[in-house]
């Protein structure tokens, strides 16, 4: 029986999800018996003497030199960059991140966008980073919330009255995305202080879908859902391989966004072109039908040309990649979210076989739809 040790936080999502996925992989190829240290990993070394573990797998901030001393079999769940390079490690793919948040938000009509995320925290600036680029990529600049340099004793109400600043100066309507859900909650908190309309008067999206953040926020917050539990399994995979022969080094195990579980807090449609704004209503209405431009066309008061010429200013997109998009998500979210067979998804979107849905799905995702099930849905 393998002994793993779990220095991996529960209190949030990511951190369960993560076990979860480790967990599964157990069952189906253990036996295997877990100790989780439950104060941290300063207190744990004599346990670990004790215990003899096989493999572990913890937060890259817990890592230090007594540590990989004891040469034991260890992967990094990584907040940053700064690992030993022979470590292999569970990283979150921020980028692609970035730009569904980025899609998400466009797709709505906004034209404003800001991020607000943690000062020097490296997983916080990438999602930043990249989030500035997409949107500069459509044409659009993002404001940025940049306190100024934390005072030590600095506490919540000294963050709001910042935040709250910084929100009222936003232009309005506006997008934002937030480091992670916790961030969302905050400004959601500090939305209610100003009285600015959630998502009427700004939109807010954040990353790793945790329930109860989620749920708590008033309006619900609209969160990026990851595919943690899957890369909890993939992990316990790679450790089982190290425990057995102990020669692998590196590698990389990528936590990558599933879909956006959309929520009140963006559940708007921010553009104000009527003629635009009732074709994607339609389309959206009619999105499991086989529709084509010309039926978009027809429930709007003007010409395919000038549908075509506003869609093209309001959202950046054609109305046919504006159908392509919206099917493609439903169907996303029918793989991740429920088990029907795919035969099923095919007549549910009126598709002829399912060589058809597939070849259509993979021009979008890239990848074909079992694929896409395997890596992204919870077991």
């Amino acid at each position: 029986m393998k002994r793993i040790v779990l220095l991996v936080e529960t209190s949030r999502e990511f951190g369960r999800q993560l076990i979860m996925g480790i967990v599964r992989y157990a069952r189906l190829n253990g036996p295997w018996t877990f100790y989780k240290e439950p104060i941290g990993l300063k207190f744990s070394f004599p346990h670990l003497t004790r215990w003899k573990p096989d493999g572990i797998i913890l937060r890259d901030s817990l890592l230090n030199k007594e540590l990989l001393l004891m040469k034991i079999p260890t992967i990094l769940a990584i907040h940053d960059s700064s690992y030993p390079r022979n470590l292999p490690v569970i990283r979150t793919d921020s980028r692609s991140i970035a730009k569904m948040a980025s899609a998400h938000l466009l797709q709505k009509g906004f034209a404003r966008f800001a991020f607000c995320g943690f000062d020097n925290l490296e997983w916080s600036d990438q999602r930043k980073k990249h989030f500035i680029r997409f949107n500069g990529e459509a044409g659009y600049e993002t404001h940025v919330y940049s306190p100024p340099k934390r005072r030590r004793g600095g506490d919540w109400e000294d963050e709001q009255r910042l935040l709250f600043n910084w929100v009222k100066a936003l232009p309005k309507p506006v997008g934002m995305l937030t480091c992670n859900d916790d961030r969302g909650q905050h400004i959601l908190e500090v939305c209610k202080l100003t009285g600015f309309r959630v998502p009427d008067d700004v939109a807010v999206i954040g990353v790793d879908n945790d329930p109860m953040i989620c749920e708590i926020g008033d309006p619900p917050l609209s969160s990026i859902a990851l595919n943690v539990e899957s890369a909890g399994y993939e992990a316990a995979k790679l450790l089982d391989k190290l425990i057995d022969n102990k020669k692998l080094e590196g590698g990389q195990i990528t936590v990558s966004p599933t879909h956006v579980v959309q929520r009140q807090s963006t559940d708007i449609l921010a553009v104000n072109d009527p003629e635009v704004a009732s074709a994607i209503r339609f389309i959206k209405e009619n999105a499991k039908n086989k529709i084509l431009v010309s039926d978009v066309v027809k429930n709007t008061h003007v010409s395919r040309r000038t549908l075509e010429q506003r869609f093209k200013k309001t959202i950046r997109r054609s109305v046919y990649d504006e159908i392509r998009q919206i099917r493609v998500e439903w169907i996303s979210r029918l793989l991740i979210e429920t088990d029907l067979p795919i035969s099923h998804i095919t007549s549910l979107f009126n598709f002829t076989d399912v060589e058809h849905i597939s070849r259509y799905f993979k021009k979008e995702k890239g990848i074909g739809l079992r694929e896409f099930r395997r890596l992204h849905q919870p077991h």
